[in-house]
């Protein structure tokens, strides 16, 4: 790869990328609002006019460069004519499954990878990060399932908090005329006076945020670095951004699903900080160290939490920086020209300070008897950060805010390419790992300054030059209170998901094969299906059968004809779901099972209709009347939950219905596999339905997974079924075409006992069906 020149930085232009990725939105008041979608339709028309409000690379970078520039004429002064209220969003694994009305992912994510990560989210992932006792999901104010589910954030970020305000109520307005429920709002602040671009243990944050190829000048003597932060490494746009270069150890870009291009996931964690409890605890600490004559005689409190943190409260590294604080030098609080080479032991900057546990630059060994690894080699565990502060700084004299008891913290926020890779590692294999770094004896011990962090290692030097280790143990005063795992799209992604998909704009590329979203899908795409419903008056007439076809909130009619060729064709253009009575209120049609006894007698058919609203599937019956070339449908039966079905027990949610073709009505009783996910897997099960007004259900046989299908080897979930209409029941076989995202393949099943199944022919694009375009 050739090395980036002054000229080279495209990404800085960028108009798809969203702001506060690269170019931070460095604003002193935010807001971050959690929202809920209540109706999927409702929530696209939200989206569609929010997305020209949403701020990009191009002018948050413009902007700040803007911004430093007049300050620097000022003298330091920020100029107070410039102002700019910026707004960013992104949306949990449920909002884009919500809004694009299908699963964003064709095919199961793979085991480990921060695409698994992002689909779980961060409450499922709470164990292993050490969110467990009072920093467990069950106590979060958000993102732990129990309370309101979260499917979209809006970052609102302005200068002035009566900017900030305005933009609010601004945005909660519009949330509230679209249905979109605020599930929770954090209010943060950057400190005033002396704590300004501090957190509040008092320390200077974000300090060591990482260059960015591409987007960042390069220094014209040093091209890795940035220009005027020596020691900030440039690393490839591809650990942040999706579809940029990345670490040749990274998850290989060419795997991520289009709607990730140009898009980044996004960590918002709230970490509540207890400051007088952290800073107690630095002061006993230090008295167990003097007692074990293992500080120096003239150390103090803020000596040994320097320690902690790795930087004193100004940002200026301990390892260069080894007796006091320098708050009056600029050029140190914000260096980043150091590394721990000549420290391997961690005497002057301990191995399990935080600065060295979130970020061991070149000193990593993989143990002591090993030379340490390339710096770039922790490429790939970069995250960039965009924290801040809430709740009024600590004040022991305060009797309102500033007590005490006063709620206070960070609002973490960070980006990457890769949650898994980069801040779930960093969390749960860096900070929370007390053998980290590797194969030491006594092992370092935790992160104290963010963890429980029982037997650090405290290492000094003795007069006669051994090294002393001493023991501390270190309780937890930063405690996580709410947690989500996001993905802030690109531009052209937010526009397609305005129009219920997941790709179609200008600068999406075809990789990963998806499923398409609502409405005429991305050019070249077929229009993908949902569910198929036979029109009742209209099966095998004049050699021609009908069928509506079901997209998130759209549906259309096509003819299918018998013959060896099946020409297809569209009948009517979509609609909206709005247009049938029996669907008013539904955001999705995900299957449709037609009551076996009532189909067609006297012109009127009945169904069970199972759709998804505000993430959770439900069903109700409905009948469509058919005769003189018009249709009616009504409601028959309201809204119940899929508890009501004793064959459905556990099931998550109903993706389709396959009849068992010589099990239909047989006995005053009809059989079908019933395909569902339950824990984010398609399994499949058999249930029967009987006749009558109770139509009883039976589970026959409990669940099995797909791979029992020969006939659907190499699918990890099925869509829908469509009947081949003069294939059934010919030869004691039965065909259906079977669609999975953009794809179908034929199969057929025999009667019988067993019913064997087998491949009739393999995948095609969907866009072999003209009716589907």
């Amino acid at each position: 790869m050739s090395t980036p020149t002054a000229t080279d930085l495209r990404l800085r232009q960028s108009d798809e990328i969203q702001g506060d990725i690269l170019a931070g939105f460095r604003k002193d008041n935010v807001s971050v609002l959690f929202l809920k979608f209540e109706d999927a339709a409702r929530a696209r028309d939200w989206l569609r006019r929010l997305v020209p409000q949403i701020a990009t690379t191009r002018q948050v970078a413009t902007f700040n460069d803007a911004f430093s520039e007049a300050r620097s004429a000022s003298g330091g002064d920020d100029p107070k004519s410039l102002t700019a209220t910026w707004l960013g969003v992104s949306f949990t694994y449920e909002g884009m499954r919500m809004l694009s009305a299908t699963d964003p992912f064709a095919q199961a994510p793979p085991i480990g990878s921060g695409l698994e990560a992002f689909k779980e989210g961060s409450a499922q992932r709470a164990g292993a990060l050490g969110d467990s006792g009072d920093n467990s999901p069950e106590n979060w104010l958000f993102g732990n399932g129990r309370n309101q589910p979260v499917h979209a954030l809006l970052k609102i970020s302005a200068d002035s908090e009566k900017d900030l305000q305005a933009a609010i109520e601004a945005q909660r307005i519009a949330a509230a005329e679209a249905r979109v429920l605020i599930a929770y709002q954090q209010n943060a602040q950057t400190l005033l006076g002396s704590r300004r671009g501090k957190e509040h243990f008092g320390f200077k944050d974000g300090i060591s945020e990482p260059g960015v190829r591409f987007f960042d000048r390069p220094d014209p003597n040093n091209p890795d670095e940035v220009e005027g932060h020596r020691g900030t490494r440039i690393i490839p746009a591809g650990e942040f951004i999706c579809g940029e270069d990345n670490d040749p150890f990274s998850f290989p870009k060419d795997q991520y699903p289009d709607w990730t291009r140009n898009g980044s996931f996004q960590v918002v964690r709230r970490l509540a900080q207890d400051v007088p409890g952290w800073w107690s605890q630095v002061s006993v600490k230090l008295q167990e160290l003097r007692l074990a004559k293992a500080v120096p005689d003239n150390a103090t409190t803020e000596w040994l939490a320097a320690r902690m943190v790795g930087r004193w409260r100004s940002g200026a590294p301990v390892c260069k920086h080894q007796d006091r604080d320098t708050p009056n030098d600029p050029t140190s609080s914000n260096d980043n020209d150091f590394d721990f080479r000549d420290d391997l032991e961690g005497l002057v900057t301990p191995l399990w300070s935080h600065l060295r546990k979130t970020s061991p630059r070149a000193a990593l060994q993989e143990d002591p008897s090993h030379p340490p690894f390339d710096p770039n080699a922790l490429d790939g565990r970069r995250i960039m950060r965009r924290g801040t502060p809430y709740g009024s700084p600590f004040d022991p004299a305060s009797e309102g805010p500033g007590g005490p008891d006063d709620p206070r913290g960070l609002l973490f926020i960070c980006y990457q390419a890769d949650i898994a890779r980069q801040f779930e590692f960093i969390q749960a294999d860096w900070m929370d790992q007390p053998d980290f770094p590797p194969k030491r004896n006594p092992v370092p011990g935790k992160d104290p300054v963010t963890q429980e962090a029982p037997d650090v290692d405290f290492e000094s030097r003795d007069p006669d030059g051994t090294v002393k280790h001493t023991l501390l143990s270190f309780q937890q005063f930063v405690r996580t209170t709410g947690s989500v795992y996001a993905f802030m799209p690109s531009v052209s992604t937010l526009k397609a998901l305005c129009d219920g998909r997941l790709t179609g704009g200008s600068g999406q590329t075809t990789g990963q094969t998806q499923q398409g979203g609502g409405g005429q899908a991305a050019s070249g795409k077929a229009y993908p299906c949902d569910e198929f419903l036979a029109v009742p008056d209209q099966q095998r007439r004049g050699g021609q059968s009908q069928y509506w076809v079901f997209h998130a909130d759209r549906c259309r009619r096509i003819s299918v004809a018998d013959g060896s060729s099946h020409t297809d064709r569209m009948v009517d253009g979509d609609t909206g779901l709005t247009a049938w009575t029996c669907l008013q209120g539904v955001g999705r049609v995900d299957c449709v099972l037609p009551m076996p006894d009532l189909q067609n007698p006297d012109g009127k058919s009945w169904y069970w209709v199972f759709h998804s609203t505000a993430g959770r599937q439900q069903y109700r019956a409905v009948s469509i009347t058919c005769g003189g070339g018009s249709t009616t449908s009504a409601v028959e039966r309201q809204d119940r939950d899929l508890g009501a079905w004793n064959s459905l027990g556990g099931v998550d949610r109903m993706d389709c219905f396959l009849p068992v073709p010589d099990q239909q009505r047989v006995g005053g009783k009809s059989w079908y596999w019933a395909f569902h996910t339950t824990g984010g897997r398609q399994r499949y099960r058999l249930i029967s339905v009987a006749d009558g007004a109770a139509h009883t259900d039976v589970c026959e046989r409990t669940d099995r997974e797909l791979s029992q299908w020969g006939s659907l080897n190499g699918l990890s979930r099925v869509d829908c079924f469509l009947p081949v209409p003069d294939c059934q029941r010919v030869g004691g076989r039965s065909e259906f075409w079977c669609f999975s995202g953009q794809s179908y393949r034929r199969i057929s099943i025999a009667d019988g006992s067993g019913h064997p199944d087998r491949l009739v022919s393999g995948d095609r694009s969907c866009d072999a069906w003209s009716s589907l375009l």
